[in-house]
């Protein structure tokens, strides 16, 4: 509005409350121009990262012998999943960047696409419009109907669920009225709900790489390019990072936490080699000391080893840290750290592994005694799983403190008799530096012997990342982290994956509120 067409009010107060007015709207402008910029700058190096693992492909596969990089035997299968997360992080970006300008974003017109084979099973589906006021005794015509198609899939078969939605007009009323087109988590795109929870959980959950459903998929044929399944990845990653940070926000909720990592190669970008990320995991489960809580893993990707990134994943938690030897946990037992709380509890199994491996080699008679000598402890824990604390730590200090004893006593007097640099020495001082953390145990019914659960919750990903060969970028990885998060939880909680995610997507892409985020766990799926 221009100087000459604004209208001053000639009341002093009215005026206060106008200039009021608009200093808050331009704040609120400058706030969200804030915002963007933001938004944009990390998106903007995040860009920059995955042109740069782009352009070394490019180089590695196509340039002179002179600019090829030294990438070590790649095969298409491993080139083709390097992109396929590119692309998956390439559309996590464009999701974020989307939903930070508030749907403002011009949509692109419908690409031609072909016909679906004709032996998929067509499933009709039409939405009738709600019929307006004052036509109810009115004769109603059909004039004509909006058809849509998109893939759907139930175990083992595709199908086509043709959506139609009549257009009507009544004799002696003007107006054409349509139901509304059903909301979608890929806009105007091919793929239901259903579809997109299958793909993820083969990936996710299954081990099976896009590139391998790209052909199981084909037998049926059934067309779906493997970059296309990657971008459609990257926007339900996206879609339920909400769910994956209240999932890691429930497990620092818990009294005890199981904490563990492991390596998740990925392409590193300009150097043309893998490097070594990590998948951190962080579990809670209390059904071992008779809590009512529900089994929660939460998996978070990180280029890093580093105590950092533990201190900052569990910032705030002040409870029980259940962990192995890895010495990045304990800056969070320190009292100059935030997290000063944290009692920090060792694994018996970690301990026990190191002495096997010597027993089962014939290599130490020191060995094989202590193998023997812990066998009673994991007896006596099978037979108070379970149970409340009170009882497991009555059951622990009659049968396992005189046993755990009597293990640091063996220890302790043969340690001085060993070579400081044989494997039995080893073993003996790795468990004599954790002695307080490994008795925790005996103390508190609510720590468990070992950390084999969150072992357990790692597997998984690890057979995932052995057919998958690496991530590909930082915003696969990422995306990777975030499903399987709430997938592994699924199945945790005794839930079909398939089944809880293809409700879920629906239910974000109608719009669920934010409010309600628990009732859109997989610990509170109901069919």
């Amino acid at each position: 509005m221009s100087a000459p067409e604004l209208a001053l009010p000639d009341d002093v107060d009215a005026l206060k409350a106008m200039v009021i007015a608009m200093a808050q709207k331009a704040a609120l402008l400058e706030e969200r121009n804030l915002h963007l910029e933001l938004v944009n700058k990390s998106a903007d190096e995040r860009i920059a990262r995955l042109t740069a693992v782009v352009k070394m492909l490019e180089r590695a596969r196509f340039g002179s012998r002179s600019e090829r990089l030294r990438t070590g035997a790649l095969s298409e299968e491993q080139y083709a999943l390097v992109f396929e997360e590119i692309e998956t992080g390439v559309a996590a970006i464009e999701a974020q960047m989307e939903k930070s300008a508030g749907g403002s974003k011009a949509k692109r017109a419908p690409r031609p696409r072909k016909g679906f084979a004709a032996h998929l099973e067509r499933v009709e589906v039409v939405i009738e419009p709600e019929t307006p006021a004052g036509c109810e005794a009115l004769e109603k015509i059909l004039i004509g109907e909006d058809v849509s198609e998109r893939l759907d899939v139930t175990p083992a078969k595709f199908r086509v669920i043709v959506t139609r939605r009549p257009k009507y007009a009544y004799k002696g009323w003007d107006g054409v009225i349509q139901a509304a087109a059903p909301a979608r988590i890929i806009e105007s795109g091919i793929p239901t709900e259903a579809l997109l929870a299958q793909i993820a959980v083969s990936k996710y959950a299954d081990g099976l790489p896009l590139y391998r459903q790209e052909a199981i998929y084909a037998r049926d044929q059934v067309e779906i390019n493997r970059s296309q399944m990657a971008q459609w990845m990257g926007k339900v990653g996206f879609e339920l990072e909400p769910l994956a940070d209240y999932a890691l926000t429930r497990i620092k909720q818990g009294e005890r936490v199981f904490a563990d990592e492991t390596t998740l190669p990925t392409l590193a970008p300009g150097s043309g080699k893998a490097k070594t990320a990590y998948l951190w995991t962080y579990l809670r489960d209390d059904r071992p000391f008779g809590g009512s809580g529900p089994p929660i893993v939460a998996y978070r990707f990180e280029d890093s080893r580093a105590g950092e990134c533990v201190a900052r994943h569990l910032d705030g938690y002040r409870g029980i840290l259940q962990v192995d030897g890895y010495a990045a946990y304990n800056r969070l037992a320190r009292s100059d750290r935030g997290n000063d709380g944290v009692l920090l509890a060792a694994c018996w199994s970690h301990v026990r592994r190191k002495f096997y491996e010597l027993h089962a080699a014939g290599s130490s008679v020191i060995a094989s005694q202590t193998v023997a000598q812990m066998a009673p402890l994991w007896a006596a824990e099978a037979a108070v799983r379970g149970q409340d604390p009170a009882v497991r730590i009555a059951a622990r200090q009659e049968k396992s403190a005189v046993v755990v004893a009597a293990l640091f006593a063996l220890w302790e007097k043969e340690l001085p008799k060993l070579s400081g640099k044989s494997k039995p020495a080893e073993a003996i001082r790795y468990a004599l530096g954790r002695r307080a953390a490994l008795e925790c145990f005996l103390a508190d019914g609510r720590i468990e012997i070992d950390s084999n659960t969150v072992e357990r919750a790692i597997r998984p990903q690890t057979i995932t990342r052995k057919n998958s060969l690496f991530a590909g970028s930082d915003g696969g990885g990422r995306t990777w982290a975030t499903i399987a998060t709430l997938l592994t939880t699924a199945k945790m909680n005794q839930v079909d994956p398939h089944a809880w995610l293809t409700q879920t997507l629906e239910r974000i892409a109608n719009g669920w509120p934010n409010s309600d985020i628990e009732a859109l766990m997989p610990w509170n799926y109901q069919r």
